[in-house]
């Protein structure tokens, strides 16, 4: 599990990157990507924030299932699983909408992401390879459609061929009711490695 971080080393790190414009006035996201990176486990976590004010954290996950890395990344993309580039601000990706027309989500309808296509079929996610920019489909979501479970999964499962997935429902709840305020406003996310 990703290590616990002050709002300060949160907030200096993203700065420091080479693709920071300015900490946004509205919702943001941090995601932090663990070094263990255990296969099929939900071991990172989601940081939000209102301009540079921290409202709340959730554990998660910023790498796909291994079932996905292991092969099941055929049936979205012959050249391998989406893995979402880190060390890296994604502007305005997301708006609050519907992931896959079932759970109230951030989806990726405001600008492109930079992702690498991970096909060595090993259980580790990698950013090897060529970078490509593009829309994917790489949405911020829960881990299930019962957005009353209260139940914290371990296990990544089927829910994420490259999307940020939270599996803390309650506190997912939470944050999609700030989303849900400012409906219509894109959604920035900045993603780093832990640090």
């Amino acid at each position: 599990m990703v290590r616990k971080y002050t709002d300060k080393e949160l907030l200096d790190r993203v700065k420091s990157l080479p693709t920071f414009q300015s900490i946004p006035d509205s919702l943001w996201l941090i995601g932090v990507r663990s070094k263990a990176d255990r296969p099929d486990e939900f071991d990172d976590k989601f940081y939000l924030y209102r301009g540079e004010e921290f409202i709340m954290m959730a554990t998660g996950t910023t790498h796909p299932a291994s079932s996905i890395l292991r092969g099941g990344y055929k049936s979205y993309n012959p050249l391998g699983a989406a893995i979402l580039k880190s060390d890296m601000w994604h502007h305005k990706i997301w708006r609050y909408g519907k992931h896959k027309k079932r759970m109230n989500a951030l989806v990726q309808i405001g600008a492109p992401v930079t992702i690498f296509r991970d096909g060595d079929g090993d259980l580790k996610s990698e950013e090897l390879g060529k970078e490509v920019s593009g829309y994917f489909g790489i949405n911020f979501h829960a881990n299930t459609y019962d957005m009353e479970n209260t139940t914290i999964k371990q296990k990544i499962a089927g829910w994420s061929a490259g999307c940020q997935v939270v599996n803390d429902t309650q506190k997912y709840v939470l944050m999609m009711r700030h989303f849900a305020s400012q409906s219509g406003k894109s959604v920035s996310y900045c993603l780093l490695n832990e640090f």
